[in-house]
């Protein structure tokens, strides 16, 4: 490992997150040059290497993923009542089943990311989507509260992936100063189709019945099935650079895009550093991989030099655990995570509830419908809130000589725990008031605005921090939030029962504003955490590393 003190001069880099993402030295009419972390090696098989439409083409498959999950994990909310009255089950009993979904989806992480982090990203999201198709299928032909509880089970298991994996491959391809609008475009999709396919359900159920809503998104999945099997690149590479060691010569991202031009116009490209020198200097020189085939890519197995050890693989369910109790940031970032999950699944829990009832009476086309506010105010807050996130870390940087922290992103929460707890007022409060619907609508649209935002700068600090470890960060990190989720769709609907709709909301919009504004505590001694968390991580990163099977 490098002694980055002896290196840099300076400390910066003895903090893990703490990274040179300017190069201060390196003036230009634009101001300093912005320095590419991780360094990318010299392999144009590398992802951070690929032309930019190649990495696009890559993301936009883990979106296509993320979707049709989304699609098939939510398309029963707008019709609970219908599917309630056919089955005879009570809305407490979907509820309940749903919540069993979202605690499988948590910890089976534990499973699947591991297989991912070795064996590749592509094989387990091909073969995550096909079973999850299963159960969805099952759905219409099942009958009583059993056999609901057990395919809610098993879609949570096999569609696991989706909370965890997205998160990987977009660092896989983008560097650091890019993250944040793409995990914000993940978190929208993921978000957007959680309100998208309520809204079409409405309009299937009225006009042909609730199962074959189950049938449309069998349908939908079994055709994402083969598109993920046909164009899903794989995107894991092993890499012996660390993000933020080193000051010497190093890439920047003015010299990267005159690469990226020479490439496409046909050059091959090579690494240059900060100063401009041709050659490799900066790089991580790696024996280039040939290139491969189509028939080679559809391969569902990726078996590259640097993987980790079969004991290692087994061992990072265990060690996703362990880092909930050495990496107090990563906690937290659950915890933010996993408490705006809880207020989304509030909303969608009561969602059928409220504007099927009186003084509402919406039919399922209306509250389908409904989700139409969701879908809209999630689609700003996307567009916003990834590439403010980027702007200000950013500016930040600039302004503390060059040096990024990963709590700069941070003040973005502000905004998101003032609309988040605005939005639950207008949705609980004034629907136990009987206010006009459209304030129920906006407030909605409000709560996940607020929520898609503090998802996305949540994961994208998580990321910030312990960047070479967020393949099992990002698994702990579900298993806290969907147990956090979990919790509040098991009790919301007793918890309503019990002390009524507007003392509920008053508690969960209490809740939600100190649950947000706890990241000032973290833009003070964010840092501070990390560098107490700085020697496991080195030492968790060391023996991964010295373990690799080459």
């Amino acid at each position: 490992m490098t002694n980055s003190s002896a290196m840099n001069g300076g400390d910066h880099d003895d903090v893990p997150g703490t990274i040179l993402l300017f190069d201060t030295s390196q003036e230009d009419q634009t101001g300093a040059n912005i320095i590419l972390q991780p360094q990318p090696s010299s392999d144009p098989e590398d992802p951070l290497n690929w032309a930019r439409r190649r990495k696009k083409m890559a993301v936009s498959m883990v979106y296509l993923y993320t979707f049709a999950i989304g699609i098939c994990t939510t398309a029963q909310y707008s019709i609970l009542s219908e599917i309630a009255e056919s089955q005879h089950l009570s809305l407490y009993q979907l509820n309940t089943g749903t919540a069993m979904m979202q605690i499988m989806q948590g910890w089976a992480c534990l499973l699947w990311q591991p297989l991912a982090m070795t064996y590749g990203r592509r094989g387990v999201y091909v073969v995550s989507m096909a079973l999850s198709t299963i159960p969805v299928l099952w759905t219409p032909f099942s009958s009583g509260p059993a056999q609901w509880y057990a395919h809610r089970i098993l879609l949570g298991i096999f569609c696991s992936p989706v909370e965890s994996l997205p998160e990987v491959s977009v660092p896989d391809v983008f560097f650091a100063h890019e993250r944040g609008r793409y995990i914000a475009m993940y978190t929208f999709v993921l978000f957007g189709s959680n309100f998208l396919s309520p809204f079409l359900s409405g309009f299937i159920a009225d006009g042909a019945g609730w199962r074959v809503v189950m049938y449309w998104a069998t349908a939908i999945m079994a055709a994402t099935t083969i598109l993920l099997f046909l164009f899903t690149e794989e995107t894991i590479f092993f890499r012996q650079t660390t993000e933020g060691t080193g000051r010497g010569d190093l890439i920047t991202a003015t010299k990267r895009t005159t690469e990226d031009d020479c490439e496409a116009d046909g050059a091959t490209a090579t690494g240059h550093s900060s100063s401009g020198a041709a050659g490799t200097v900066g790089m991580e020189t790696l024996a280039h991989r040939p290139k491969k085939t189509y028939a080679q890519k559809l391969s569902l197995i990726s078996r590259l030099p640097g993987r980790p050890s079969r004991k290692q693989t087994f061992l990072k369910s265990w060690r996703s655990l362990q880092i909930l109790v050495f990496f107090p940031n990563i906690l937290w970032a659950a915890f933010l995570y996993g408490s705006n999950i809880a207020w989304y699944s509030v909303i969608n829990a009561t969602m059928s509830m409220i504007l099927s009832g009186e003084p509402y009476n919406f039919p399922a086309t209306m509250v389908g419908v409904a989700y139409l506010s969701p879908l809209l105010f999630g689609g700003v807050a996307c567009a916003l809130s990834g590439k403010l996130s980027d702007m200000l870390a950013l500016r930040l940087a600039r302004r503390n000589g060059g040096i990024r922290e990963p709590e700069h992103r941070l003040w973005g929460l502000g905004f998101s725990a003032a609309l988040t707890t605005g939005g639950l007022v207008m949705w609980g409060v004034g629907a136990s008031m009987g206010a006009h619907y459209m304030v129920l609508v906006v407030g909605i649209g409000l709560v996940t605005c607020g929520v898609v935002a503090a998802s996305a700068i949540s994961l994208s600090y998580a990321v910030d921090c312990f960047k070479e470890i967020s393949g099992e960060a990002f698994a702990c990190i579900m298993v806290v939030r969907n147990t956090i989720g979990f919790s509040f769709s098991y009790a919301i609907t007793p918890w309503i029962e019990a002390v009524g709709l507007r003392n509920c909301f008053i508690s969960v919009s209490a809740m939600s504003f100190v649950c947000t504004c706890s990241f000032l505590g973290m833009i003070f001694w964010g840092k501070a955490l990390r560098r107490m968390s700085a020697k496991k991580y080195w030492e968790f990163v060391a023996l991964e590393r010295d373990t690799a099977v080459h």
